[in-house]
């Protein structure tokens, strides 16, 4: 599935996508916390159990590996009602995994949002790095 193919809904959609990567990239602590909604959940491939809301920002602070580079692509962009969204693409990023150490990564997300005033909102997500299970 090309962005050019996109309706105007499922462009706005995507584009939520990449400005979420956009902000995990430079660590935007707060404007990923503005994107997801209060009561947000997901849950990560190869993990135990589920994650909350404060569980996603931290993945994305300080401590956490840097992503230098990535490369998304969008598999399914699909909206029900004009209200729910919901998005399927795979992934390929260089991250830092610690100080001068790059380590290559692929995978897959399946990402959820809620169309609230007139904004996509991320509900839920499922996914992760390949190989994980």
């Amino acid at each position: 599935m090309a962005p050019d193919r996109f309706s105007q809904a499922q462009g706005e959609l995507w584009a939520c996508v990449e400005a979420l990567w956009e902000m995990a990239a430079a660590q935007n602590m707060a404007s990923v916390t503005d994107a997801l909604h209060p009561d947000y959940v997901g849950w990560v491939t190869g993990q135990p159990r589920p994650h909350d809301r404060d569980a996603a920002i931290a993945a994305i602070g300080p401590s956490t590996p840097r992503i230098l580079a990535y490369r998304l692509q969008p598999l399914g962009v699909t909206i029900f009602e004009e209200t729910v969204g919901v998005v399927h693409y795979s992934y390929e990023a260089e991250v830092e995994a610690s100080p001068g150490v790059v380590q290559a990564i692929s995978g897959r997300w399946s990402e959820i949002y809620l169309r609230m005033e007139g904004r996509w909102t991320m509900i839920s997500v499922s996914g992760g790095p390949d190989g994980e299970r």
